[in-house]
């Protein structure tokens, strides 16, 4: 399987702004808001890529399906900074699931020596474009300061 038999599998398309590929799987019927209950989508990295860091307003778990691991900075609101692997090697410390909680910095992309990653992300209720926060690299470093190497690889303008 290559990235290029992935794309046109899923039909995926560039995601606006956060970088990758995806395609929206389900979404769940509208609540009284306007929300959907909830919302999946496949998506995919090639090493060439990344998703730039941002932050929602609901919890999102990612799921790995295939391909390479990613990596996931994560920058927690009360100032902490961790890093997670999604993957297959759940003895080495890879996750094939992982929740980011509301409100916490993530970006990420495929590890060094990696081609592709095809994940998945699900939310409840579920996402729509005005929950997403794009992150601005001077205002991420400022906060992060020990982070500021890896934020301003992971941010685009």
């Amino acid at each position: 399987m290559t990235p290029d038999q992935l794309i046109a599998h899923y039909g995926l398309e560039p995601i606006p702004r956060e970088g990758g590929l995806f395609r929206q799987t389900w979404a769940g019927p509208e609540r009284a808001d306007g929300r959907p209950e909830g919302t999946a989508i496949v998506a995919l990295l090639t090493s060439d890529d990344f998703s730039a860091l941002h932050r929602l307003s609901h919890d999102e778990i990612w799921h790995f399906y295939r391909g390479d691991p990613l990596e996931m900075l994560l920058l927690a609101p009360d100032g902490t900074s961790s890093t997670a692997v999604l993957g297959p090697d759940i003895l080495a410390g890879q996750q094939p699931q992982l929740t980011v909680p509301a409100g916490t910095w993530m970006g990420g992309r495929v590890v060094a020596g990696g081609a592709w990653t095809l994940f998945g992300c699900t939310m409840a209720p579920g996402f729509t474009f005005e929950d997403y926060e794009h992150g601005d690299v001077g205002e991420l470093t400022a906060r992060y300061p020990a982070e500021a190497e890896r934020i301003a690889g992971l941010c685009r303008p």
